[in-house]
């Protein structure tokens, strides 16, 4: 059996060209400007099921911390992560570390299924 080889992760300068596009979750930002998403605890029908049942929310709520809510807010498919990290320097110019941030928030989101990478 051929041994399997992980996809090729890209390199910064790929990532920074990357427009990530939210996923279709319903959202708002509360009174301390921190986005929240309400995320699907199932996606099967059962689960969907079993909730209605036990008179449970078949959602929960994710909050960003101020960070995250500005990165969730301005990702839209069209602006490169490039313009998201540029965006952020801009609001915390003392932050140390903001490209890894952004790149690790991404890629979290992306394996939560909260955002596609085009």
């Amino acid at each position: 059996m051929p041994k399997k080889t992980k996809p090729r992760l890209p390199t910064k300068e790929e990532f920074l060209t990357l427009r990530p596009q939210r996923c279709e979750f319903e959202w708002f930002v509360d009174e301390d400007q921190k986005v929240n998403i309400k995320v699907p605890k199932f996606h099967r029908e059962i689960g969907k099921k079993v909730c209605k049942l036990l008179k449970k929310d078949e959602t929960f709520n994710a909050q960003f911390d101020e960070i995250g809510s500005i990165i969730w807010q301005y990702i839209d498919g069209r602006k490169t992560v490039e313009d998201v990290l540029y965006k952020l320097e801009k609001q915390f110019p003392d932050q140390e570390n903001i490209d890894q941030r952004l790149i690790l928030f991404l890629q979290q989101m992306y394996q939560l299924n909260y955002l596609t990478l085009g």
